[in-house]
């Protein structure tokens, strides 16, 4: 996994200040050098800047970035002389990729270009470009795909990443995956586009600068710690959208889409159905342990988790190989823990059951509180922006934790989304709610405003507008009706709103430390399938992800406690020193007349809210950030707005 960063304008000549445009392309890299730790490069031409930063795990000594090749651009000859195929053709044409990913089909990819390629050079007439391997990264089977079919071989990639390619006959392509995985943001300023893996590249180019408008704010208040698809919430900032590329020429910008959910009745029978889900998350979690390095997995005792991390084990232990897994937890949690309807229990006994149960070398991870504040800033380092409070920060520490002994994780996340597994789906009064589901009250998003703030934002009338929209673009099946259409537009706002939210937390607190997380259930074909799945069949057994327990029932994987185990999720902190330091540090931020939030916040609903007892089971976003989140949350938009200026 890397870091990716670029300029591009067809007009202008970068090789007139050529050390001003390669110092540029180094600045970039900096600023997102954690991505990719162990190597940096840089391409430049006349209209185009390409800069990479490699964390190795697949071809440890071939896959320097940029990778670049040279072809000729239109006749190729090829002879006879001595038994050796002599190719001949002019150095025309400059072909080069930046990538950040992995794509977990690369070996079947290769053999079939190599085969082709090689069919090529026997068809009389044929001009295409031969194309050959000088390494075994999957950069070059990115690379050599495009050489030989253009960027419609993107549909052939079975992947997490976000790629540019400069074309020097075509342009430049940046592209991100179906699901969403890796992130890739860009602006454009004039005829320059810049891009970059995470917001801060960005800021690293001297055209682009850190402006927020209303909309930021409106998005900071009344969306985050999520944001619309597409929207980098800074003026002027986007992203490409999932399933995406955006075409750079002459003409402009195209954006298309080259992937999208595509809504058709169900014809499988519901055992064919189990027996097709259970195949496919076998099928991906196996595919994702492709490495050269070894691997290990998140382990919380939780059905999702637990059946990747037994997959993973099976396999490995199959080589003589032992699996190593990670549990979380907080420091005196045992003490402190309070059940509720979100989190109704703890998951150190179940973690205990799976570690036994699979054989693994496991490791216990623990936060303080402490540090779990210390890191609340660092999230926004990581995040670019305000972000899931201390859900955010104590994944922060643990993937560093992790990073010090592994570079490759496999996880459980996503599979809520895919297969229904939050209260939205089947409680009534959420399904229903009219608006996102996740946050169904807007109240505490606005108490701490000041009064003409929260006029002129006008939170609930733009919630009101994105809600629409996105429910709107919800792909229809004809004639479905009632509870299974919402149902249908329930699965689409997790797809684009909640899980891409989490998707951004995996990725930012995974690649701040130089560790690649790996997510096998946003697996494409999974994706695709589920996505028409009645309900009915997801809910199996009036179960909540009754499908997704059958499909592990027949892989015969999990024990029965895990298998049945309630959903609980990720842990969070009930020690009540995290909430007196958070009100102890928001005291002290509102005396402190100098802090940027006094143009936002009231300081006395602030004060009255700090001294207020906190429910933790009532969530102002998800099932995990409530009261003391709303604290920390308010703290680190502060901070963000402090870090740039």
């Amino acid at each position: 996994m890397c870091g990716i960063s670029g300029f591009f304008n067809p007009y202008m000549n970068f090789f007139k200040d050529e050390a001003y445009w390669r110092h540029t392309i180094r600045k970039m890299n900096t600023a997102i050098r954690h991505r990719g730790p162990d190597d940096s490069g840089g391409f430049l031409t006349e209209n185009c800047g390409l800069g990479h930063v490699r964390l190795s795990i697949i071809d440890l000594e071939g896959g320097h970035q940029p990778m670049t090749k040279m072809y000729g651009s239109s006749k190729y000859l090829y002879k006879q002389n001595e038994n050796v195929k002599v190719c001949h053709y002019s150095r025309s044409r400059t072909v080069a990729i930046v990538y950040n990913g992995e794509i977990y089909n690369m070996n079947e990819l290769r053999n079939e270009l190599i085969c082709e390629s090689e069919a090529r050079k026997n068809m009389p007439g044929d001009v295409s470009e031969p194309v050959f391997f000088d390494t075994n990264s999957d950069t070059e089977v990115i690379l050599n795909g495009y050489i030989l079919h253009g960027i419609d071989y993107v549909n052939k990639l079975n992947g997490i990443f976000a790629f540019a390619i400069y074309d020097s006959l075509n342009g430049l392509y940046i592209c991100r995956d179906r699901v969403g995985v890796k992130p890739l943001f860009y602006t454009e300023i004039g005829n320059d586009i810049i891009f970059s893996s995470e917001i801060k590249g960005l800021f690293a180019h001297p055209l682009a600068k850190p402006v927020i408008d209303i909309n930021s704010l409106r998005s900071v208040f009344g969306l985050g710690p999520a944001k619309k698809q597409g929207s980098g919430v800074f003026k002027n900032v986007r992203e490409v959208l999932p399933g995406h590329y955006l075409h750079v020429t002459f003409d402009g910008v195209d954006d298309v889409a080259y992937w999208q959910l595509v809504s058709h009745s169900h014809e499988d029978s519901l055992e064919e159905t189990i027996e097709k889900t259970a195949y496919l998350v076998k099928d991906a979690v196996e595919m994702q342990m492709l490495a050269d390095i070894p691997i290990c997995t998140f382990l919380s005792g939780g059905i999702d988790s637990s059946l990747v991390s037994a997959i993973c084990a099976k396999k490995l232990a199959n080589d003589g190989k032992k699996l190593t897994t990670y549990s979380f937890d907080f420091k005196d949690n045992n003490i402190y823990f309070k059940s509720n309807d979100f989190q109704p229990s703890e998951d150190r006994p179940y973690v205990d059951i799976m570690k036994e149960h699979i054989k693994s070398d496991h490791i216990y991870l623990e936060c303080p509180y402490e540090q779990l504040y210390d890191y609340l800033f660092d999230t926004v380092k990581a995040r670019d922006l305000p972000c899931m409070t201390d859900v955010e920060s104590s994944l922060l520490y643990f993937c560093g934790l992790v990073a010090d002994n592994h570079k490759v994780v496999l996880t459980g996340e996503c599979a809520d989304e895919i297969f229904g597994g939050y209260p939205w789906f089947h409680k009534k009064d959420l399904l229903e709610a009219g608006t996102f589901p996740w946050s169904t009250d807007l109240s505490p998003r606005t108490m701490l405003l000041k009064d003409e703030v929260k006029n002129e934002l006008d939170i609930p009338a733009y919630i009101r507008q994105i809600y629409d929209q996105s429910i709107a673009a919800t792909p229809r099946l004809i004639g479905e009706k009632g509870e299974e259409a919402m149902r249908r537009e329930i699965s689409y706002l997790n797809l684009t709103w909640f899980m891409t939210t989490l998707l951004d937390r995996m990725d930012r607190t995974s690649m701040y430390n130089g560790l690649e997380a790996r997510v096998p259930f946003a697996d494409h074909r999974i994706v695709e399938y589920l996505w028409n799945v009645p309900w009915e069949m997801k809910y199996h057994n009036n179960t909540v992800k009754g499908l997704l327990r059958e499909a592990t029932n027949r892989l015969g994987v999990l024990p029965d406690s895990v298998l049945n185990r309630r959903k609980s999720p990720y842990p969070k902190t009930y020690h009540p020193g995290y909430e007196a330091l958070l009100g102890q540090q928001f005291k002290e931020l509102l005396s402190s007349p100098n802090e940027p939030i006094h143009e936002l916040i009231d300081k006395q609903k602030a004060l009255q809210f700090i001294s207020s007892e906190k429910d933790y089971g009532k969530p102002w976003y998800g099932q995990l950030m409530a009261g003391p989140q709303l604290i920390a949350y308010m703290l680190q938009v502060n901070y963000w707005m402090k870090m740039w200026s």
